[in-house]
This record gives structure tokens, sequence and C-alpha cells, in this order.
């Protein structure tokens, strides 16, 4: 073979690679990634697959069988970290995105995942978890499904949870979104649509309407909402603090807990925790919630008999003492208040729940139409007869049956 001379063979290079630099169609360029930091597949699902893990628990949630016929897509699920922001500043989270194994154009389909403290619950940490699970699932009937872990899980676990904290809540979910996007469109060579549905329960609920609320009144055109359902959720809080001071006994104390470790750690509430919690549980409030314990782990810390949880001072005065009033406030500014949506709206609540009085979802409804929101805009689903745990699968089914009929129809 004829050697090409070492002058030539440098001549040719450099003249290749001044072409190429020249050349607005280089395929070596890298699309450049604003949100997303890195993604790994977990996991891959079949179409036949998905329809036999649903049809083997339809006896517990018939509701299943109204969207087992809808999942005929394959789906990859993926762990991802992405940058948000938090007091002004960039931090790493994460969360899991599934995404249909099927050309085409999907919309996406936003899950604001309930009240957790276990960092090993988080949806990246965790996405076998049965919840979580079923979520993927939803890929298959033609949904980009994105599941934020939350700051203070995954990727961000060594800080706190800001538990009900609406500012960062916002951020971090809608910086998912936009981290989703671009690994549909720089990594995946898939077009990422506009189109967005969004969901949640419990702690989710709240955020969805949160969510749903900022982006109708501060819209950019970014994302194109087409419905939104929210299940359970504390949208009124100071509603939910006055209903758990009233009670003699209230089964969750560490929702309440969880509240004052988030908003003292926030620097929203002034208050010590000792100005609102008695001996022993003031000095256990800022330790609980560590990541490392369960709710029920939690609740044996605590007591469930409010005359022993909080002080005299704070149950009897918490709305008209002023040493109090960094707490109404904070309560006040991450509640939720209704506005004029123009977007179809599910509000869904078991009757029977006693952790989350059903009269919150309720108010907001009310608070709808008193906007001037028509009934064909806004639904109110009771759940008859469910508790706040047992109304999570019926009202994550009713979404998910929902937004398929709404999108079948587009």
């Amino acid at each position: 073979m004829k050697k090409i001379p070492f002058c030539k063979t440098a001549l040719i290079i450099l003249i290749i690679s001044i072409f190429s630099a020249c050349n607005p169609d280089n395929g070596d360029e890298q699309p450049i990634d604003k949100y997303l930091v890195s993604y790994e597949k977990y996991k891959t699902y079949l179409p036949v697959f998905i329809k036999s893990i649903l049809s083997s628990i339809e006896d517990d949630y018939p509701q299943l069988k109204d969207i087992s016929d809808h999942m005929v897509h394959g789906v990859d699920v993926y762990k991802i970290t992405y940058m948000t922001k938090f007091d002004g500043k960039d931090i790493m989270a994460s969360g899991i995105v599934s995404i249909p194994i099927s050309d085409g154009v999907f919309p996406l389909l936003s899950f604001q995942n309930g009240t957790n403290t276990l960092n090993s619950n988080a949806p990246s940490v965790n996405p076998g978890n049965e919840l979580y699970t079923l979520l993927e699932f939803m890929a298959s009937a033609g949904f980009v499904v994105s599941a934020p872990d939350y700051l203070g899980f995954g990727a961000s676990k060594t800080m706190f949870h800001p538990y009900l904290d609406k500012e960062s809540t916002v951020q971090t979910v809608t910086d998912m979104l936009r981290a989703v996007s671009e690994l549909l469109s720089n990594h995946l060579d898939k077009e990422a649509s506009k189109d967005l549905y969004i969901t949640g329960y419990s702690q989710g609920g709240w955020a969805t309407a949160q969510l749903q609320k900022t982006i109708e009144l501060e819209s950019t055109g970014e994302f194109n909402l087409k419905a939104s359902a929210c299940g359970a959720g504390p949208y009124d809080l100071k509603l939910v603090n006055n209903y758990i001071l009233s009670q003699t006994e209230y089964p969750m104390p560490y929702f309440i807990g969880y509240i004052f470790n988030s908003y003292i750690n926030l620097g929203d509430i002034k208050n010590s925790p000792s100005d609102v919690f008695k001996l022993p549980y003031s000095d256990k409030i800022l330790k609980l919630y560590d990541g490392t314990k369960s709710g029920e782990e939690i609740n044996d810390q605590l007591t469930t008999i409010i005359d022993l949880l909080f002080t005299e001072e704070y149950r009897t005065s918490a709305n008209t003492n002023t040493k109090f009033n960094t707490v109404i406030a904070t309560l006040e500014k991450n509640s939720v208040t209704a506005w004029k949506t123009n977007v179809p709206t599910l509000l869904l609540h078991g009757s029977a729940d006693n952790y989350v009085p059903p009269t919150t979802t309720a108010n907001l409804y009310n608070g709808f139409l008193a906007q001037g929101v028509d009934k064909s805009k806004v639904t109110l689903v009771p759940i008859p007869g469910a508790g706040h745990t047992t109304g999570i699968i019926p009202s994550c089914v009713a979404a998910f049956t929902w937004f398929i009929e709404l999108n079948s129809a587009n």
C-alpha cells in the first residue's frame, strides 16, 4: 500500500477540520442541557407484562379494568438528576421519568408524590414501590410520566425537606419537567410536547393545585396545561391546623411536626418548637425528620393526644395570640386559594378522611364557583367511605382514567 507523506496527511486533516468547523450541520455538536445533569435507564416494561400485572390486582382494584385496555406501548423508565434552585442557589435534584417506546409525540404527565419522610421511599430511590410502578405503567397509555423526588430526597438527601413550601415545590416540579424535555429532545431523539397533565395525592394534591395556579397565573406559554386532578390535599393549612387543634386525638401527629420542622428550618416561623409543643416532643421536632424514619416511626415518638402534644397557649390561642403571628402567616402564605381557572380540574377526596378533612377540598371547590368558574370546568368527586390512606389508589386511578379519556379525545 502506498503511504501518504506526513505533510500531506497533516494538510488533509487541517482541511477537514476547517470544513467541519464551518459546517452548521456538523453531527458532532452536542446539545446543551440547562437542567438535565444525568440519566440512567432503570427498567423496561413490555405491554404484555404491564397488562398481566394489572390483571392480577384487578380484584383488589376493579377500577384498573378501565385502564388496562389502553396499555399498548412498551415503557422505558429512567432515573434522572437535574438542576433546580432553592433559596436562590443551584441545587441538584432527582426523580424518575417513564417514556413510551414508540414513535410519536406524547404529552407530559407530572405526578406529585404524597407525604413521605423516608429517603429510601423516594421515587428515584425506590422506583419499584407499588404506587410508583403503577405510575410507570401509565406511560404505556401514551404519556411521558415525570415524578420528582422533591428536595430533601434522592440527589438532595443531605438537606431538610421543605414540606408544603409553595415556592420550592413549584420550582422543583417545573424544573424536572424542563429536564425531562431535554432528555427527550437532546438525548433520546424524541420530540418533547408542551401538553401537560398534572396530578397528585395528599401533599401531592396540594402541590398539584399550587403548580396549576402558578402555571395559569404566571404562564409564559412554556406548558399547555390540559387538565389537573388534585387528591385530598391540605389546601387550606390554617383550616387543617384548626381542625387538628379541635380534636381530642389526631392519628397522624407526624404531619403537623413535619410542617413545623419545614417552616422553622426555612426561617418563616420564628417561634421555637417549645412555644408550640410540650416536652418531650418539643425537643424532638427538629431531629425526627432526617430521612431515616417512616411516618409510623415518627408517630411512635410523638403522641396522638392533642392536650399532651401542644402547649395550652398554642392550643387555645394560635389564631389570636400575636406570639404566633409568623405561624399563621406562614400557613396562609402556603395555602391554595381559588382562582378563575380555565383548566379542567378534578377535585377528589375520601368522605371518611380524618387526616386531612374533606372540607378543605369542598371549600376549594366552592371557592372556584364563587370566582365564576363554570361547573363544567371543575368537578368535585367524593370517594365514598374512603379514608386518607384507602383513598390513594381510587383517586389516582380516577385521575389516570380521566386523563386517558381527555387525551384520546384530542
